[in-house]
């Protein structure tokens, strides 16, 4: 299967390319940049030592028209453009990008209709692991117990809450029966009154090279349960989203996430 990488100079994109390298069924057909980028031109395996033949290009259309799948880690904006390339062309698309606004997930939605999406707020496998953990204890431990969501990212993140701990809170507040966008609580200051009991709280760290660190809290009288996950490197995302792009091969026109890819639900 050939596979082209969006954003292919960031730190991500050489991850994901480094992934597709060393896989043995996946061919890199294209390394994707922004026009201006000093990269361009450049071989896409060069920094990681492994020359593979295939340059960094500006042209979307071109390269995404020469594989059967994108993978794209990159800005809201960027991945927009990147969906209408895919849809021309007719070629799968595996998405990680967050930090989305209603008009463009709907536009995810949409595509979804002509080609196949796998869109997720984080394709690690064992994050994913974790959404179907915190799913199982809100609903055994009810409302009887707390929620506060905490996560942890390098300084460079740019959006927050980031879309794995908005994601968990979806999935407890569905677990519960709650509207997250009714009872969602975004850090907290001076005299706030008492908890409210049906609120979830998001609380967001960013300093440093931390790749993600993501705990779900529930908080009862007399004890705390906590669902954790630490990503101590980006080749877990890499991995999922690899095995995202596996998922699609073959599959027909749909909008799938990766408790799909996963056989969790």
């Amino acid at each position: 299967m050939n596979i082209a990488i969006a954003g292919s100079a960031g730190r991500m994109g050489r991850t994901l390319i480094e992934a597709v390298l060393t896989s043995a069924d996946l061919k890199l057909s294209a390394a994707l940049e922004v026009a201006g980028s000093p990269h361009l031109g450049r071989d896409a395996g060069e920094s990681l030592g492994n020359a593979c033949g295939i340059a960094v290009s500006a042209d979307y259309a071109a390269g995404i028209t020469a594989s059967d799948c994108l993978i794209d880690f990159t800005r809201p904006e960027g991945t927009l453009r990147h969906l209408e390339a895919c849809v021309n062309s007719g070629a799968n698309m595996v998405i990680g990008t967050t930090g989305f606004s209603a008009e463009g997930r709907q536009r995810i939605v949409d595509a979804a209709k002509k080609i196949a999406i796998v869109f997720a707020p984080n394709m690690a496998v064992g994050v994913n692991a974790a959404f179907k953990l915190a799913e199982v204890a809100a609903t055994i431990l009810g409302n009887d117990y707390d929620v506060e969501i905490v996560e942890a990212h390098h300084r460079h993140k740019v959006d927050a809450p980031s879309g794995t701990a908005l994601k968990l809170g979806e999935v407890v507040a569905a677990a519960l029966g709650r509207d997250l966008n009714q009872c969602a609580v975004y850090g907290r200051e001076g005299d706030t009154g008492e908890r409210d009991a049906n609120s979830i709280g998001f609380h967001s760290i960013r300093g440093g090279d931390i790749v993600g660190e993501h705990s779900v809290i529930f908080a009862g009288g007399g004890e705390r349960v906590e669902v954790t996950v630490r990503s101590q490197s980006r080749s877990t995302y890499a991995t999922g989203a690899l095995r995202a792009a596996r998922f699609l091969q073959g599959k027909g026109a749909g909008l799938y996430d990766m408790q799909d890819v996963l056989g969790l639900k």
